[in-house]
């Protein structure tokens, strides 16, 4: 083969592979981001330093992670949004407080916005470099600041490990797809052994999802509110050929954008739970099948939120979920 025809073969198999590429990459959603990031498994920590005036705070995080053996270096990320950013950057050092399952209440109190003083009634202790030590982890690591870095809408602070600790033998507190892990397993033996009854799980839906429609028409963003649309554009387009994870994930996402949408903390920790019970009752009890009847139901809740109309909203999921406990197929046995 000549040079040229060479060259010419190979320009003619670069445009080919050119034509067959995507001509455009669609953007992340956040939402889906995050959802998809909760399938990674990840242990909970409490993030402790002292302030300007020497004073304790902390946050929960699952954004912990292990660096480097030599020298011993450990990293958290933290939201440049959160109101302790300013303590960290100025401190010289921060604790990571390794939760056993057992202080699942301490990460929730350490990741509330409204309680003020997160170590009122709190065990813990100054460890050797002066950092908040919570008593009875299953493990904490002193660490003198290595660096900072900025990455995109957080901090990355990177700590050498000074100073370490060993507590009991229990269990760690494990988060998974936006729940404790021990909860999601026991909510999902529940649901596989039909013991959640479904007028039980209708009245909690209308009664959690009713409130966060409720916040949302208050203080939903254009943004969140087209996410909600976009969640309903999705369970609209699906075909008959779609799999059952892609419709679970629609209708997963459709419920997500609502919790979002509701700005509160608690709330949507609850929203998440519920989010893991319909996705195990849609896998192995309800059979998933297409609803068209249902369309203008989800269309009708965005619309009274754009027209900030709670009450609508709220009238327009009750008869949804109305609608598809009367005529849904029976449940069927779990395998």
């Amino acid at each position: 083969m000549t040079h040229a025809v060479a060259q010419a073969t190979h320009t003619a198999e670069a445009t080919a592979v050119a034509a067959a590429a995507p001509s455009e990459i669609a953007p992340i959603e956040p939402a889906l981001f995050r959802q998809l990031l909760g399938c990674f498994p990840t242990g909970v920590a409490v993030i402790t330093t002292r302030d300007a005036q020497g004073c304790p705070v902390g946050l929960t995080c699952n954004s912990f992670s292990s660096v480097s053996l030599e020298p011993p270096l450990v990293l958290f990320s933290l939201r440049k949004a959160s109101s302790l950013v300013g303590a960290f950057r100025e401190a010289d050092g921060f604790a990571i407080n390794i939760l056993s399952q057992r202080q699942d209440a301490l990460s929730g109190r350490f990741a509330s916005s409204k309680i003020a003083d997160k170590f009122d009634g709190v065990a813990w202790r100054a460890g050797p470099l002066g950092m908040p030590v919570i008593d009875d982890c299953l493990a904490s690591f002193e660490c003198s600041v290595h660096a900072c870095h900025d990455a995109g809408d957080h901090h990355v602070f990177i700590g050498e490990v000074k100073h370490m600790g060993g507590g009991g033998a229990d269990h760690a507190l494990v988060f998974y797809k936006g729940a404790y892990m021990m909860l999601a397993e026991s909510l999902r033996t529940l649901v596989v052994q039909g013991r959640l009854g479904s007028a039980d799980l209708d009245e909690a839906y209308r009664t959690l999802y009713g409130t966060l429609l409720r916040l949302a028409s208050e203080r939903a963003s254009d943004a969140e509110l087209d996410a909600i649309e976009h969640a309903v554009d999705s369970i609209e387009r699906h075909q008959g050929s779609d799999t059952l994870a892609q419709r679970i994930e629609s209708a997963s996402r459709f419920f997500c954008a609502i919790a979002e949408a509701g700005h509160n903390e608690a709330l949507t920790l609850m929203a998440q739970t519920m989010t893991t019970i319909l996705r195990e009752r849609m896998t192995h009890v309800v059979p998933v099948l297409p609803r068209p009847d249902l369309f203008p139901l989800r269309r009708e809740v965005v619309q009274c939120l754009r027209r900030r109309d709670a009450n609508g909203a709220v009238a327009a999921l009750d008869e949804l979920i109305t609608k598809l406990r009367k005529d849904a197929p029976a449940p069927t046995a779990a395998a």
